[in-house]
């Protein structure tokens, strides 16, 4: 592996699986580091394509999001890092096929638990065609002031405390991404910061070995002197050991093998790594770090020396005139996201939507602040929920009942109707299931349906001026109305609409008064004296009995039904029904494969 540097300023990435906040760090990091192009060129999410809106600094900008590795490489043939954010189950595949094509220098496998046998065949594929792997199970890795790979360093306010931004004389590697956020901050309190850290992954396996980077590292002029962390199990760091003894390394290095406290416990203990498990003496961190400290390394007595044996480390270096002082810039501000500033109380912005009705915010959503759970253990019907979500309070089961009833009874009224005629001309047509709903129901209005708000609202008003039936219905001829509610083509006073009897018989049994129904029912009295087929029909007897629900339950003001009346609730109970029926007539037709539909010229009047 050897050779030297892997990333720079302009190195640019391709980011698998879509994570919001790994890709948008990496771009506040760009930004903080003052390159001028985005480090993340594409997104590959399996079966999806378009773009993602992220921000680079202030500016909203669009990565293209591609749904093929293939596609992606060949769409950003200069992006030669390929980061993989997939689960266990499928990150070896989808790491092999990015090694497998020309573009893609290196892969960083963020997950953990891939398969031990998956990743030795993408170590052999990467050390054969001279590519990079970086873990499986690791965060990353960071070249200061140039790139990152996804959450490396953590937060924004830790890479600028460790001085991240601009490139020191260190380079660091380590097999933990945790440990690594703590030897970077530590590396920044005492020397001039980290130029370039990797932390190759817990694994038993990794892709890349500490000695691997470590001789990478000594090949690159700007460092000047080596951290190690390693850590108890496998011999990965007897690699390095070797290493140093043949004089492969030439810059200090100062190491650190984590564990020693496994000798306290009685039997052999599987620490966080799947590799970190002593399995003898060399496997040992005392025993590894013996080696080390023969071998040449500088290694402290105990962690906690670390810091210090880094200091010391470098001062040497720096009095040898081997290095020189690194300008400090001071980094541009990041912009705050407004969720988070609004969290910390820091700005206020006005909401774009009100909502009373349902919250979704909770452990599980609420109807009129009743949670669902409880709306299906309580039994609650269809007209309990109608009676949350449209009056927001719980109604009465009398009441509940009868909207139920409304919608029973409204469903439909056959194939003939202008909003059935419609749906199923439609539906013939090929046209999908709401093309076909929607055009049933925008014959929904004054003349099919759309009668209930006008006949609650007029024999409202007549009821409450106390206008007698003749008053209210020569009133309404003079301005040229018919009185909504009444009327009917098929029935007759002697053939009256069954639906009508059935609701006024529920009301009459059920509800505590029924004045406004009466009332249309005298008014229907003096209708048929005129003509018989002026009969009170459906829209007629849910408008008035609706103003008998609102009225005598006792659960609204008179502002509240007269804007209830206003707003067109009532109506929507005919909506709400009849797209039960529109939706029937589209399967029925969809279902017997009825061609399209053509009227019939003998029923067209042709005329000039």
């Amino acid at each position: 592996m050897a050779t030297g540097q892997l990333f720079s300023r302009t190195t640019q990435a391709l980011f698998y699986n879509y994570k919001q906040l790994p890709i948008q760090r990496m771009l506040d990091f760009d930004f903080l580091c003052g390159r001028e192009t985005p480090s993340v060129a594409g997104i590959i999410n399996p079966g999806g394509d378009g773009f993602q809106k992220l921000f680079f600094g202030q500016e909203e900008i669009a990565i293209p999001v591609h749904s093929a590795i293939d596609a992606a490489c060949a769409a950003h043939p200069t992006a030669d890092v390929f980061i993989n954010f997939a689960s266990f189950r499928s990150a070896a595949a989808s790491s092999m096929a990015a090694l497998k094509q020309p573009t893609i220098r290196v892969v960083a496998i963020i997950a953990e638990g891939v398969p031990e046998s998956d990743t030795k065949q993408l170590i052999a594929y990467a050390r054969a065609n001279n590519k990079v792997v970086i873990g499986p199970a690791t965060v990353g890795g960071i070249q200061a002031g140039a790139f990152k790979i996804g959450d490396t360093a953590g937060t924004i306010d830790n890479i600028i405390q460790c001085k991240l931004y601009r490139p020191g004389s260190v380079g660091f590697v380590s097999k933990s991404g945790g440990m690594s956020n703590e030897l970077y901050n530590t590396i920044a309190r005492v020397t001039d910061g980290i130029y370039e850290g990797i932390a190759i992954g817990g694994d038993v396996f990794p892709g890349s070995t500490l000695s691997d980077h470590v001789l990478r590292f000594n090949n690159i002029p700007q460092i000047k002197m080596i951290v190690v962390l390693g850590e108890l199990g496998g011999q990965d760091e007897y690699s390095l050991v070797e290493a140093l003894k043949q004089g492969k390394v030439t810059k200090p290095v100062v190491a650190w093998v984590s564990g020693t406290c496994a000798r306290l416990f009685k039997s052999e203990v599987q620490f966080g790594h799947a590799g970190a498990k002593s399995g003898g003496d060399m496997e040992s961190a005392q025993g590894k770090n013996q080696a080390l400290r023969e071998a040449g390394a500088v290694v402290p007595t105990s962690y906690e020396a670390l810091e210090a044996a880094i200091k010391e480390t470098f001062e040497k270096l720096v009095e040898g005139g081997n290095i020189t002082a690194v300008k400090e810039v001071i980094p541009p501000q990041i912009p705050e996201d407004l969720n988070t500033a609004i969290k910390s109380g820091k700005v206020r912005a006005p909401t774009h939507i009100i909502s009373t009705i349902s919250d979704d915010r909770g452990e599980e959503p609420c109807y009129a602040g009743v949670p669902m759970s409880s709306i299906v253990e309580q039994g609650y019907g269809v007209g309990d929920v109608i009676s949350l979500l449209w009056f927001k309070r719980s109604l009465p089961r009398y009441c509940t009942k009868f909207i139920e009833i409304c919608i029973m009874l409204c469903a439909d009224h056959g194939p003939c109707v202008s909003g059935a005629h419609n749906t199923i001309v439609t539906a013939r047509a090929g046209k999908d299931l709401v093309s076909s709903l929607v055009s049933g129901l925008l014959t929904i209005g004054p003349r099919f349906g759309g009668a209930i708000d006008d006949a609650a609202r007029y024999f409202k008003d007549a009821y409450d001026r106390n206008l007698t039936p003749y008053e209210f219905v020569e009133s309404m001829k003079k301005k040229g109305i018919r009185v909504p509610g009444i009327g009917h083509r098929i029935k007759r006073g002697d053939n009256r609409d069954k639906r009508v009897e059935l609701l006024q018989l529920f009301a009459r049994t059920n509800f505590p008064s029924v004045k406004y129904m009466e009332y249309a029912v005298q008014v229907e009295t003096y209708t048929l004296s005129k003509a018989n087929n002026l009969v009170l029909n459906v829209d007629g007897a849910i408008g008035s009995l609706f103003l008998d629900l609102l009225a005598g339950s006792g659960m609204f003001t008179k502002q509240e039904i007269d804007e209830i009346v206003e707003i067109g609730y009532l109506n929507g109970l005919f909506v709400l029904a009849r797209s039960i029926g529109l939706i029937g007539h589209t399967f029925d037709q969809k279902r017997l494969k009825q061609p399209l539909y053509r009227h019939p010229w003998e029923d067209v009047l042709y005329t000039k």
